[in-house]
């Protein structure tokens, strides 16, 4: 049997030929692809599924500031307004942009993550994932399941198009990040596999165009922002796809969609620091030995 698949439309077929998740079907390809057995895969993503945890909650407690200097402590602060009830999101989203801001702060302090599917954008799947489990009193188990269909649609990004923010800008890295929290949050709340890639499509749709404007030229700020309103897409898209919205463009032709922007975008919005957010007359104050960018 192929377990293979090299798009959106192919994993698909395969899911409703098999009868398989889609958790299911990057299992079986990590199995033939690797040559490891089930239990080898699985130990390997509840390690990864325990440092997003880790990386998720600890800052709330003990926050740190960041090798840059512009984040810090951001996690904290939105969790004492989520504990005072005075957050305006709905609890879902208010802990998941809580615990992917979280995860920022640990990755720009040196700190161990997870890249899903890069370090500037590693908040989103945990951030989406574990709120979820939380307010669903879900398990792990189903949780690290979930992982598996994130994988699935990182895969394809990643195979397809790109995930790099100096390829495609921002849309590439938050966008995919979101596309794959998307899919995997709709599986993780029993949705079929047509409905995971309508998730992932919408949120490419909705991030299309973002650029990469790192302030300083530090994977911080507007990053570990962007992180959170990418937990917001993620689940915006996921909650349409359940009740069943379709979502017109499939997600191989979306994929295409952003690719294709990313690259038609100026080098000064590829993660240079020369454009956006970064050449404002305050981003410009956080440069270091820039030359004329700011000028």
């Amino acid at each position: 049997m192929n377990t293979d698949f090299k798009s959106g439309k192919e994993l698909l077929e395969l899911c409703e030929k098999e009868g398989l998740s889609i958790s299911q079907a990057m299992l079986r390809r990590e199995k033939d692809q690797t040559g490891a057995s089930e239990a080898e895969i699985l130990s390997r993503m509840e390690t990864a599924w325990n440092i997003m945890k880790e990386s998720a909650v600890n800052p709330i407690t003990s926050p740190g500031k960041s090798i840059g200097g512009l984040i810090g402590g951001e996690a904290r602060l939105l969790n004492g307004l989520w504990a005072s009830k005075k957050n305006i999101c709905g609890n879902a989203i208010s802990r998941g942009i809580t615990y992917a801001m979280a995860v920022l702060e640990v990755n720009t302090s040196m700190g161990l993550i997870v890249a899903a599917p890069t370090a500037g954008s590693s908040g989103i799947v945990p951030g989406v994932l574990l709120a979820l489990k939380e307010e669903h009193t879900l398990n792990d188990h189903e949780a690290v399941s979930a992982l598996f269909n994130a994988g699935a649609v990182g895969y394809l990004a990643m195979r397809n198009a790109t995930v790099a923010g100096a390829v495609g800008g921002c849309q590439a890295e938050v966008g995919v990040a979101s596309a794959m929290a998307a899919s995997a949050a709709v599986e993780l709340l029993g949705g079929t596999p047509v409905q995971c890639l309508y998730a992932a499509s919408t949120v490419l749709m909705n991030m299309l165009g973002l650029v990469c404007d790192p302030v300083g030229g530090l994977v911080e700020y507007p990053c570990q922002m962007r992180n959170a309103s990418g937990v917001a897409n993620a689940m915006i898209a996921a909650e349409l796809a359940l009740a069943g919205i379709r979502q017109l463009i499939p997600f191989d032709e979306m994929l295409d969609a952003m690719y294709t922007v990313g690259k038609k975008l100026p080098g000064e919005l590829r993660e240079t620091a020369m454009g956006g957010c970064a050449v404002t007359p305050t981003g410009c104050k956080y440069h270091t030995g820039c030359g004329d960018c700011c000028s």
